[in-house]
């Protein structure tokens, strides 16, 4: 893999940096035209938040939106997707005996949400196993779909899930819980960037991700999809100027004023989003990410290798993309061995307790490159 990114980031030189999927990293260019958004911001705040937000919000909105495939008007600005799953489950108006169906390959934050709105209705949120490895995206479905019941209101899972690195498929997911009348609600925190994204193709109900991740955009910048027949289910987590909006808004949309109204707060990091979009198409991002997944593909496979453990997935397939695990031993404590890879190595990458599994989770972005890797690889054979 030829590095030319390397340069383009801010990121500590002296860090071999292989944990992009936890926060980001923003590239100079991007990062330069985020404080020029505060600049702008902090030089006439009346102006810029009185009376140009909600046109600069809509061109940036209306790029995104191409960005993800979708309309303009189904797409608003959030901070997170933690965010994103706050408003959902709020809105649901769930009820005793109704039944959440995910995965058990979730984001911990996720789950909590989860959890607190599951219980506060007496509702049931349900953790069905996928074991691994994964061969098939059928095998996967029919795992997942055995736990279905007449109980089951939604459906939630991740398109790339957090702890696994294991993109699902929730293409297939989807179109059966359509099918069976059944909400389906997409955390695509780890998507954008990563893996091409079509909402329309998708056709799912909710989709929510993040921005500032593999996207690279500035930290605050993540996006909630609704199905436009949804929309007005849809509750502010956050009641403000945009619930009682006294005119026709440059947005024309009432879910996107509830939620994008919150009172004072700073919108530069998704007014950024468009340069972080240039960015990557200014750089030819297919084969960015083609690079990173051979170098991700090659470094699992030497970490296979000297560890003697099975492959969590085929080396060759499209369950995993520029961020993918390798398993470590069974008897190795994992604070510890966290510790001495940064502290000895400078490595940063995070090693993983799932359900009786340890694994590395190692993410390649653009500015990576084969000593990276090399670093990673030569590290943990010797403090394993």
């Amino acid at each position: 893999m030829t590095n030319h990114l390397k340069e383009e980031f801010l990121l500590d030189p002296t860090v071999i940096f292989l944990n992009h999927g936890s926060f980001g990293a923003t590239p100079r260019v991007v990062f330069e035209a985020h404080q020029q958004w505060q600049m702008r911001l902090e030089q006439q705040p009346v102006l810029f938040l009185g009376r140009e937000f909600d046109s600069l919000l809509q061109e940036s909105r209306k790029q995104l939106s191409e960005y993800l495939h979708a309309d303009t008007n189904d797409i608003v600005y959030i901070p997170n997707a933690t965010h994103g799953v706050n408003i959902i489950a709020r809105s649901l108006n769930l009820k005793q005996g109704d039944e959440v169906l995910a995965c058990d390959h979730e984001y911990g934050a996720c789950d909590y949400t989860w959890e607190f709105v599951c219980s506060k209705a007496g509702a049931t949120y349900i953790h069905q196993p996928i074991s691994i490895p994964v061969f098939s995206d059928d095998e996967i479905v029919e795992q997942f779909w055995s736990g279905v019941t007449k109980r089951t209101k939604v459906i939630y899972l991740s398109w790339i899930t957090s702890p696994t690195a294991l993109r699902l498929p929730i293409e297939k997911i989807c179109a059966r819980a359509k099918q069976a009348g059944i909400l389906t609600i997409i955390d695509a925190a780890h998507a954008p960037g990563q893996i091409p994204v079509d909402l329309q193709m998708l056709d799912a109900d909710v989709v929510f991700g993040n921005c500032h991740k593999w996207m690279m955009a500035p930290k605050s910048a993540g996006f909630l999809y609704v199905r436009r027949e949804l929309q007005q289910t849809i509750d502010p987590l956050v009641v403000s100027w945009g619930y009682r909006a006294t005119k026709i808004t440059t947005t024309g949309s009432q879910y996107v004023d509830y939620l994008q109204w919150t009172g004072t707060n700073n919108p530069t990091a998704a007014l950024t989003v468009p340069i972080a979009i240039k960015f990557m198409q200014d750089h030819n991002w297919d084969t960015v990410r083609h690079d990173c997944q051979t170098l991700l593909r090659d470094t699992v496979q030497r970490i296979n290798s000297f560890t003697g453990l099975d492959p969590v997935y085929p080396a060759d397939s499209h369950f995993y993309s520029q961020m993918g695990v390798a398993r470590l031993p069974d008897h190795i404590e994992v604070p510890d061995i966290k510790a001495k890879l940064y502290d000895q190595f400078r490595v940063e990458v995070p090693i993983i307790d799932w359900n009786r599994y340890k694994f590395v989770r190692i993410s390649i972005q653009g500015y990576n490159t084969q000593n990276d890797a090399d670093v990673l690889v030569d590290a943990l054979k010797k403090l394993l």
